[in-house]
């Protein structure tokens, strides 16, 4: 059971496990244009779901889960929250959801599957949320192109390696890079991750860096601001 400070998570079912990359995303995605509809794309567990109905004052924040144990396992997690009115899970994949849904959405998140078929291991489950094969890049912004409110943003985590590639194929479908946070585990370290925010109205991004460790067990000042409502021990 992960315990934050206003929820709980339970990740046992769960082929992904909760880490830095989700909690980080659902605490670094902007709020400020107020959305009333949020969609989180693979949510696994919930965490981000959960992570954003503590935020905002969002009425609906749906989110689309393929992986069987997961989406039992995420609506659970939204039963069991202290905002479950507010929160609802859909077992579908992604392609299947924008296929049936009409729905449009202020706000649209996701810590999507990124690795490639050579690290591909004898877990399937596991495979289906990790590895880019599942919801291709293209598919996935085609998708969320189609879903996003006309001044709606939408919110990813990536690999660094994947950063040209995933903007290249944003702005294919007229999606531009409005904030981007590379993120650093240790001070020495090389960047990793990029935390990207997309809009439809093409701009200079704002860019932004964060380093979450400046020694051993010891983070850094900004890292701790940024999840502080979430984690017990910040």
């Amino acid at each position: 059971m992960f315990r934050c400070k206003q929820f709980e998570v339970a990740d046992d079912r769960c082929a992904m496990k909760i880490g830095t990359d989700g909690v980080l995303l659902g605490a670094w995605a902007s709020l400020e244009r107020h959305p009333e509809t949020i969609l989180d794309i693979g949510a696994g567990s919930g965490i981000i779901s959960l992570q954003l109905a503590q935020r905002s004052n969002a009425s609906v924040i749906d989110a689309v889960e393929l992986e069987p144990n997961a989406y039992e396992q995420c609506t659970e997690n939204f039963e069991s929250s202290p905002w479950g009115d507010r929160l609802f899970c859909y077992h579908a994949s992604f392609q299947e959801f924008v296929a049936e849904m009409d729905e449009h959405y202020d706000l649209i998140i996701s810590n999507p599957p990124f690795y490639s078929e050579k690290y591909k291991t004898k877990h399937p489950d596991r495979d289906m949320a990790r590895f880019s094969d599942a919801l291709p890049f293209e598919e996935l912004m085609e998708g969320v192109s189609d879903l996003l409110a006309p001044n709606g943003l939408f919110a990813v985590v990536i690999p660094r390696s994947a950063f040209e590639a995933f903007v290249a194929v944003s702005e294919a479908f007229k999606l531009y890079p409005k904030r981007i946070c590379f993120v650093k585990g240790h001070v020495d370290s090389e960047v990793k991750r990029c935390l990207i925010e997309f809009s439809f109205l093409k701009s200079d991004p704002t860019i932004e860096h964060l380093t979450i460790e400046i020694d051993r067990h010891e983070y850094a000042s900004e890292y701790i601001a940024l999840v502080k409502d979430f984690y017990l021990k910040m």
